[in-house]
């Protein structure tokens, strides 16, 4: 690529990133295009003490929602255990429609003696929400582009939050969370739902416990076909998600993979990112959909598979990928290698080597997969199996136990599972792939979020047992 082209592209990547255009302009023939990329990534100060957070226990989490569409409907589901135990209790609802919040009332009602307040009345009553001096928790599950404002006004506000992915969307929004949370020693959790998945956890108890040995490579994915949900009228308020696919080539929703996979990987907890490279396929499926849904836009950016390749500090690698467009079976890949067993998901499947290089070609077969399944089932999913069973609406009860470890976590004053750190490189990935697609898959640095304080080893917090 010539030098005009990289600064073009650059430019462009810029403002997703979230730097001014006077910074691209200082990109003159005096810097390289290596000093270009090292200004835009550059480390602002970081203290660290969000790592091992505790705050005064709350006997009573008193919660506030903001965003009552699908998602924020199906997580005030969650409450209703730890409503009836005295865990929790609703206090407000925000949404920009009445009936979605009477609906949700209505439903409240059911589980709860008194009342949320509603806040409607404008674009910004959220923010009354945010001022309460009642409420502890606020749960934000609005569209993307709000995430950071109203995760950074809540915290401003006293409110611990926990935010829907991604938490920020530009490098600048993912430093503004560090520097207020870090200020206001307020929680701000990535809900990363899958990080609390049987499976996931299943594989994360074998790797603490020695079965992997040591984890070198592992592979996460978001691959869900949405194009139907995106394209419909009404299930996006105003089919919002699908405008990102207008304008952004990237790795848009790198959670689902990520979470678990850095887990698994110690990140943050003795490892961390150092570098990626990212590359997306050409778009083809979501304008094939547009098109035979008769869509009002029908040319797309985001190409139909991204593919992100993360190099840790130790060297580990991570394969990530992200297709929303293509009509193919889900899957979060969730594959994991070490240096004595493999996992690999979407069916999950076990082998399991020995001291020795006779190495089969077969997984294990379902009796010794099973025996493997009942040995290391997660504690937590044994513990919590009937409150489980009776959230499936939350995604076969994953939901249900990110909401229970997150409110459990907050009634006894301890650290939570996903901290400030984690919420914050898992949602850098998105603007860092951005760039490195923009210049011809670049391979781009990755900044340290947690001011050196991964070099820590210890152990996951969601293996801890709290109950």
């Amino acid at each position: 690529m010539n030098r005009k082209s990289f600064l073009n592209l650059t430019a462009r990547a810029g403002l997703f990133l979230g730097v001014t255009p006077s910074l691209i302009a200082c990109a003159n023939d005096e810097k390289s295009e290596k000093e270009i990329l090292e200004e835009l990534l550059k480390t602002e100060k970081v203290l660290g003490n969000a790592v091992n957070l505790t705050t005064e226990a709350i006997s009573k989490v008193r919660v506030g929602i903001i965003g009552m569409g699908n998602r924020g409907s199906v997580l005030i589901q969650m409450f209703e255990y730890l409503i009836k135990n005295n865990h929790a209790e609703i206090v407000a609802l925000s949404d920009l429609r009445e009936e979605k919040l009477q609906k949700n009332q209505d439903y409240l009602k059911t589980i709860q003696d008194k009342e949320a307040t509603l806040y409607f009345k404008d674009k910004d009553d959220w923010k009354n929400l945010a001022k309460r001096d009642d409420i502890d928790l606020i749960l934000i599950a609005t569209p993307w582009e709000y995430h950071t404002e109203m995760s950074v006004f809540g915290m401003e506000n006293g409110k611990h939050v926990a935010c829907e992915q991604p938490m920020a969307m530009t490098l600048k929004d993912c430093w503004k969370l560090i520097e207020v949370a870090e200020r206001t020693k307020r929680h701000c959790m990535y809900m990363e739902n899958c990080c609390f998945n049987g499976e996931e956890l299943w594989v994360l108890n074998m790797i603490d416990q020695g079965v992997f040995g040591d984890i070198n490579h592992a592979e996460g994915a978001y691959i869900h076909d949405l194009r139907k949900h995106m394209m419909h009228e009404t299930y996006y308020e105003d089919q919002w998600r699908i405008k990102h696919h207008e304008t952004t080539n990237a790795n848009l929703y790198t959670g689902h993979g990520l979470g678990p996979v850095s887990m698994y990987m110690d990140i943050g907890r003795g490892d961390n990112y150092d570098h990626l490279v990212s590359m997306s396929s050409r778009e083809q499926s979501l304008s094939y959909g547009a098109k035979k849904e008769n869509f009002k836009t029908q040319e797309f950016v985001c190409g139909d598979m991204n593919t992100t390749l993360i190099r840790t500090k130790k060297g580990k690698t991570i394969m990530l990928q992200f297709d929303t467009h293509t009509g193919r079976p889900y899957s979060r890949l969730n594959t994991v290698t070490g240096t004595k067993a493999v996992h690999q998901g979407y069916p999950s499947r076990l082998y399991v080597g020995h001291n020795d290089l006779q190495w089969s070609h077969g997984w294990l077969k379902d009796d010794d997969y099973k025996t493997y399944r009942e040995k290391y089932d997660p504690p937590l999913w044994k513990k919590l199996k009937a409150q489980i069973d009776a959230n499936a609406v939350g995604h076969g009860g994953m939901d249900f136990v990110m909401v229970y470890r997150l409110i459990r976590c907050l009634n006894k004053g301890l650290p939570l599972d996903i901290n400030l750190y984690d919420s914050v490189m898992w949602s850098a990935i998105t603007p860092l792939s951005e760039l490195s697609v923009a210049n011809q898959s670049a391979s781009i640095k990755i900044p340290d979020f947690t001011g050196g304080t991964w070099d820590k080893q210890r152990k996951a917090e969601v293996l801890r047992d709290i109950l």
